[in-house]
C-alpha cells in the first residue's frame, strides 16, 4: 500500500495534481491518497500555510505530491505560502533536491542541499534600517547530501561537479573541504570542483559536460532554473525532495500560474516527471516510472499544451499520458 498525501495547493496546482492522481491510480499500485490544506488557501481559510493536520498527514504517508503555492493577493504579507513550502521541508528533513533536466545535448541531475543555507539562517532587519540573512552549514549537513550525490552518480556516469564559492565564502571553503573527504569513499565517482559563476557560464554554453552538480541551498536553487531553462523550461521541469526516510517531497518546479488557473489549458508534464520520481525513489518502481516518462515524452511531441506550441488542453494532455500508460500497466499484470 503506497500512501500519498496530496496537497493540491493554489493557482493550477489543483488542475496538475488531479491529473497525477488519475495517473497514479490507472497503475497497477495499492494506493491511498487524501488531499491537505496547504499554501495560499490554506492562509486564508486557517491562517497558516502549513496546518497542523496537514503536516502530520504528510508525517504518516510514503509521499507527498505537491501542486503549487502563491496567490497574488498574499505576496508581500506578513504570512506568505511560501512559508508553508521551506516548513514542510524543514519538518520532515527533506535534505536532497533532486533536479533532473534532459534534453537534446543534456543529461544532468542537479543535487541541491534544502535545508540549509541561507534560507535557513538567521535573518531580520536591524534599528538602523539595514536587513541580514545568515548562510551556515555543519560538516554533517554537507556530508549526508555529499553521499547521496556520489551514489545517484554511481548509477549514472560517475562524476560529480561539486559547486561553492571558496575563493570568497568560509561556509564553501568547509563545503569544498566536506566534499573532498566523502569523495574518498567513492573511488570510482570522479570529483570536480567549479565556482558558481563559472559552473552558470558552463550549463549555458556546454551542459551536455556535466553528469550531477552538487551544491547548496542558494546555489541549486538558481542553477537547476538556468538547466531547466536549458532543456524545455520551468513548465516541464520536476523535482523530488527527499531525506533518510520517508516521505519525500514530489513537485513541479513551476508556480502557480494564477493567470491561467481554471482555464483547462495548464501542463501537467511536470508534475508528472515528479510522479515518475515518486514511482522511483518511494515506490520502487523503476519500470513503471521509465515508462511514465516516456509516455510523458510522447504526449510532449503528438498533444502538447499551448506553452508547448500546441492546442491541447490538460484533460487531452492527460488522456494521451494514460492511453500510453494503460498498455504499460496491461503488459505489467499479465506479466507471469
Amino acid at each position: 500500500m503506497l500512501r500519498v498525501a496530496c496537497l493540491p495547493g493554489d493557482g493550477i496546482g489543483p488542475e496538475v495534481t488531479a491529473v497525477a492522481i488519475d495517473v497514479l491510480r490507472a497503475l497497477p499500485i495499492e494506493l491511498e491518497v487524501e488531499e491537505h490544506s496547504f499554501g495560499g488557501h490554506a492562509i486564508l481559510a486557517e491562517g497558516t500555510p502549513l496546518p497542523e493536520r496537514t503536516l502530520a498527514a504528510c508525517r504518516g504517508a510514503d509521499a507527498v505530491v505537491l501542486g503549487a503555492v502563491g496567490l497574488p493577493e498574499l505576496e508581500g504579507g506578513s504570512v506568505r505560502p511560501e512559508q508553508g513550502l521551506i516548513a514542510l521541508r524543514a519538518a520532515l528533513d527533506v535534505y536532497a533536491n533532486l533536479r533532473p533536466a534532459t534534453g537534446p545535448g543534456i543529461d544532468l541531475l542537479i543535487v541541491r542541499e534544502l535545508v540549509g543555507g541561507l534560507y535557513y539562517g538567521a535573518s531580520g532587519r536591524r534599528p538602523d534600517g539595514s536587513a541580514y540573512d545568515t548562510c551556515e552549514y555543519t560538516p554533517h549537513a554537507i556530508e549526508r547530501v555529499a553521499r547521496r550525490a556520489f551514489e545517484l552518480a554511481g548509477a549514472r556516469r560517475a562524476h560529480v561537479t561539486s559547486v561553492d564559492k571558496a575563493n570568497v565564502l568560509e561556509t564553501s571553503r568547509l563545503w569544498r573541504e566536506t566534499v573532498i573527504r566523502v569523495a574518498a569513499d567513492y573511488p570510482d565517482v570522479e570529483l570536480e570542483h567549479m565556482l558558481v559563476d563559472t559552473a552558470g557560464l558552463n550549463l549555458v554554453q556546454n551542459p551536455g559536460r556535466f553528469d550531477v552538480i552538487l551544491t547548496e541551498n542558494t546555489f541549486g536553487d538558481i542553477l537547476s532554473d538556468v538547466a531547466a531553462g536549458m532543456s524545455g523550461g520551468l513548465g516541464l521541469a520536476a523535482s523530488a525532495s527527499l531525506g533518510d526516510n520517508r516521505p519525500g517531497i514530489f513537485e513541479p518546479v513551476h508556480g502557480s500560474a494564477p493567470d491561467i488557473a481554471g482555464r483547462g489549458i495548464a501542463n501537467p508534464a511536470a508534475m508528472l516527471r515528479s510522479l515518475a520520481l515518486l514511482l522511483r525513489h518511494a515506490a520502487a518502481e523503476t519500470e513503471l516510472a521509465t515508462s511514465l516518462e516516456r509516455a510523458v515524452d510522447h504526449a510532449l511531441v503528438q498533444t502538447p499544451t499551448v506553452d508547448a506550441g500546441g492546442h491541447a488542453t490538460t484533460a487531452e494532455f492527460a488522456e494521451s499520458v494514460l492511453a500510453r500508460m494503460e498498455t504499460v500497466s496491461a503488459d505489467l499484470s499479465t506479466a507471469p
